[in-house]
């Protein structure tokens, strides 16, 4: 993720090579009926709280937040604007206004700035860029946040197992040796706690068709 605004699509690596297989595939190879629940139940919106899902995708982790918590605020930042037009539609029944906004990770504390973020998410993201950029949007999403607020992230993480490591391959392939390898030696937490993040944790971890995910939470408590 480089930049900010509309951006072609060289800039990011796509969702999926076609659009319309992307909420398929990630269905069938990442477990997402697992994970993404105990996302949800980890972030636990609630009334006042202003959310951001940063690297949003299809919106399907803001179309669970809103169902979850309606009277929550919240907003999705990414790249693709074809995959905006796929999230507005996806949202459009949800009740709840969703506001959707064009950039990318490291944009995310100029995007959000005045908005009083409380919980900033980010899922299936990070491994998708190189390791400057996992660190420039760490540290934006830090800055983006109010003092006290929470940091939730859902991506492969550290693959423990040689098994884990062999079907890990399947994405390394898809998205860039470079850009995967360091989440599959488990740099995240590392990275989080550089930009200035503390309480970090890995608190959850899901073996998938494709690698193992890992949910991280963090907190910022410097203003």
């Amino acid at each position: 993720m480089a930049g900010m605004g509309e951006q072609p699509a060289k800039d990011f690596v796509p969702a999926a090579p076609q659009l319309w297989t992307y909420d398929v595939l990630s269905f069938l190879l990442t477990r997402a009926r697992h994970w993404r629940p105990a996302l949800l139940k980890q972030v636990a919106p609630a009334r006042g709280d202003v959310i951001a899902d940063i690297g949003c995708g299809t919106g399907t982790q803001l179309r669970l937040l809103a169902r979850a918590c309606p009277t929550a605020r919240l907003i999705g930042i990414d790249p693709d604007d074809a995959i905006r037009r796929r999230a507005r539609a996806k949202l459009a029944g949800v009740g709840t206004p969703v506001e959707l906004l064009a950039g990318f990770a490291r944009d995310s504390a100029d995007l959000l700035r005045g908005r009083r973020v409380t919980k900033v998410l980010s899922s299936l993201m990070f491994h998708q860029v190189p390791l400057a950029e996992k660190r420039s949007g760490l540290a934006s999403m830090y800055a983006a946040l109010a003092v006290g607020g929470s940091l939730h992230v859902a991506d492969y993480g550290l693959q423990r197992t040689p098994k884990m490591r062999s079907r890990f391959r399947m994405v390394q392939k898809g998205d860039g040796f470079d850009n995967t390898e360091p989440n599959a030696q488990g740099v995240l937490p590392e990275l989080m706690t550089d930009v200035g993040f503390e309480d970090v944790q890995e608190t959850r971890v899901f073996e998938t068709l494709s690698g193992s995910i890992s949910i991280y939470r963090a907190v910022r408590r410097q203003a």
